[in-house]
């Protein structure tokens, strides 16, 4: 009895020990209570997306292409063309326009004369818009006239070709050139004939000169075929590349500071109207003559130009030389000197704009040059010129219009 007893104490004791080990033993977890309002706020905080836009956007890697992109072209430069060396063999200087065969650069010019009125007996005239160069210029009547420069061009005809004047003694100096003429004063004659080009000059007795015949008076019937005068100065082995002392500049681009000029106007003191009109299809001026359109009897085609240059010049009458006088009568018309030397004041129209500047000539183997007022070059475009010489005592002789 007594052991059973026992027996039952051990058994108590042993569970009471068991209980006592299974108090300190941690709880088991039970399901974390839903955060508080505060704590639940900052957390939404943190793991939102920054709501900032970034200053750069992320660069992405291309997706790899079969075919690489072209490299990106390089603009090119404007032509410009100042210097000699920007010329090279076989851009003509007198244009700055590219040949196609260098060698026609390797002959002289020739300047020659050409008549402009009476306009029912001259117009249309025969190789202006061959020629390089044009110079017009009023002479001691009511009439002006051209003194035309071909070089690169070989025009099949040119004329009506008529007398020179004072300042042809001057044109065939500024471009190396030779001189073809239908004569001229005694006085006029004495200048030509004692300058740098005398032995350059082509009289109406020369090859290549001949009369058309037609019904009007003999004088406006004088042409010539200038391939011949070219052949006539090699006999005389003067046909050879000219010597520029100076050259004009050309470029491709309209300088800056130009002022729009669509219409140009010049009066030649009422003598003759010139109109030049700019053409933006052609980029050229188209010439008007007395109000009706001016063309060439070689192509049908208006006259253009590239550039219209106004050249203002002191003219001086010449008392000494006698343009007209009746058999056994006194002089009715004394030569006029167009003094285009040292410098002054010049227009230059180009692509429908006008840039006011001077014109330059400080020695006689000198061309036309033109600066601005800061004494900048001021470029031609590239191709055909007409200098309208002007006189510095007529009254407002030139009218622009926007």
């Amino acid at each position: 009895m007594r052991s059973r007893l026992n027996y039952v104490l051990l058994l108590v004791l042993a569970s009471l020990l068991l209980l006592a080990a299974c108090s300190t033993e941690e709880p088991a977890p039970t399901e974390a209570p839903p955060p508080t309002e505060e704590v639940a706020q900052v957390e939404a905080t943190a793991t939102e997306e920054p709501t900032q836009v970034p200053t750069e956007a992320p660069t992405e890697t291309p997706e790899p292409s079969a075919t690489p992109s072209p490299s990106p072209t390089a603009t090119p430069t404007p032509l410009l063309l100042m210097e000699p060396e920007d010329f090279g063999e076989d851009r003509n200087p007198l244009t700055g326009e590219l040949e196609e065969d260098p060698s026609v650069l390797d002959r002289r010019p020739i300047a020659f004369k050409i008549s402009n009125s009476p306009a029912g007996y001259v117009r249309p005239q025969s190789g202006l818009s061959q020629a390089d160069l044009v110079f017009e210029h009023a002479t001691e009547g009511p009439i002006t006239r051209f003194t035309a420069i071909i070089y690169d061009e070989v025009p099949p005809d040119v004329g009506p070709i008529r007398s020179g004047r004072l300042i042809d003694a001057e044109i065939p100096q500024m471009y190396d050139a030779a001189f073809a003429y239908s004569g001229a004063s005694q006085g006029v004659n004495g200048k030509l004939f004692s300058s740098p080009f005398s032995r350059r000059i082509l009289r109406a007795d020369a090859p290549g000169f001949y009369r058309t015949g037609e019904d009007k008076p003999f004088e406006h019937t004088l042409y010539a075929d200038p391939s011949q005068w070219w052949e006539e100065l090699e006999r005389r082995e003067l046909n050879q590349r000219p010597q520029f002392q100076t050259m004009m500049s050309f470029s491709e681009e309209p300088p800056e500071g130009g002022e729009p000029a669509s219409h140009i106007n010049i009066n030649y003191q009422d003598r003759m109207i010139v109109d030049w009109e700019y053409d933006e299809e052609s980029g050229r001026y188209l010439r008007w003559a007395d109000g009706e359109e001016h063309t060439d009897k070689n192509t049908g085609e208006q006259l253009s130009a590239a550039n219209v240059v106004v050249v203002f010049a002191l003219h001086q009458i010449v008392p000494s030389i006698c343009e007209y006088a009746p058999p056994g009568g006194e002089c009715q018309a004394f030569s006029t000197e167009i003094q285009i030397w040292g410098r002054g004041r010049a227009l230059v129209f180009r692509d429908g704009q006008m840039y006011t500047g001077t014109w330059r000539r400080e020695q006689p183997n000198h061309m036309l040059t033109f600066y601005d007022d800061d004494d900048n070059p001021i470029p031609l475009q590239i191709g055909h010129t007409y200098f309208q010489v002007v006189a510095l005592h007529y009254d407002e002789p030139v009218t622009v219009d926007p």
